[in-house]
């Protein structure tokens, strides 16, 4: 997010920031808390999802270092618009909205990053609509999959990422996306650990997503 910000002002950035701790499992926020700080992870990963009146989750995105979570409520300071929780342990740094709003003044090109980061934030909402109404459910299974492997030139890539999870972050079932999970694992594509999900053949789950120029 903030990359393209001179050392100066990352340097300050830093050095405003407090450094958080999240164990597995553990709520980062939920849905509703006052929105105070963004959150930038170092280490680990945070689910942002979330939950329908009757329980069920929809994961809206898996956030890894060097992303950042929480940029809407530096722009308006107003509620939480999803709960984040911690898929595993995660190392974060939070910064408070008011001292955000201290270094822009210092500093407006921050503000463009923000802006930059928003941008991308729309754009992957409108993606995860599209592929509702275009992609049948084992397709969007498999750009779950190839999204979570982000850019890994590797043979086989581990994902710290059960069933059910998968099943919120695809918009489907857990017996249906678990049937699609089957049928990868037949053709060789990937085989299932426990709680975890091993990918052995990224390109043929980019091709069933449709993702062959990705």
């Amino acid at each position: 997010m903030f990359s393209g910000l001179d050392s100066d002002a990352r340097r300050k950035i830093v050095a405003a920031a407090i450094p958080r701790h999240f164990r597995r499992g553990q709520l980062l926020f939920v849905e509703g808390d006052p929105g105070e700080s963004l959150i930038m992870v170092r280490t680990g990963a945070v689910s942002v999802f979330r939950t329908a009146p009757t329980g069920e989750r929809a994961m809206l995105h898996v956030v890894r270092s060097p992303d950042v979570l929480g940029e809407v409520s530096l722009l308006d300071g107003s509620a939480r618009s999803a709960s984040a929780e911690a898929l595993e342990e995660t190392v974060a740094m939070a910064l408070a909205r008011k001292t955000f709003l201290e270094l822009v003044h210092e500093s407006p090109s921050m503000l463009d990053a923000v802006m930059r980061t928003m941008g991308g934030i729309v754009r992957r909402l409108t993606e995860q609509n599209s592929d509702h109404v275009f992609l049948d459910l084992p397709a969007r299974v498999a750009k779950a999959l190839v999204r979570l492997t982000g850019h890994s030139t590797q043979p086989m890539v581990t994902i710290e990422l059960n069933q059910t999870q998968l099943a919120e972050l695809a918009g489907g079932s857990r017996q249906s996306v678990n049937q699609a999970i089957g049928t990868f694992a037949l053709r060789g594509w990937l085989r299932t650990e426990g709680r975890r999900i091993v990918v052995t053949d990224i390109a043929a789950l980019r091709r069933r997503a449709g993702l062959e120029d990705y």
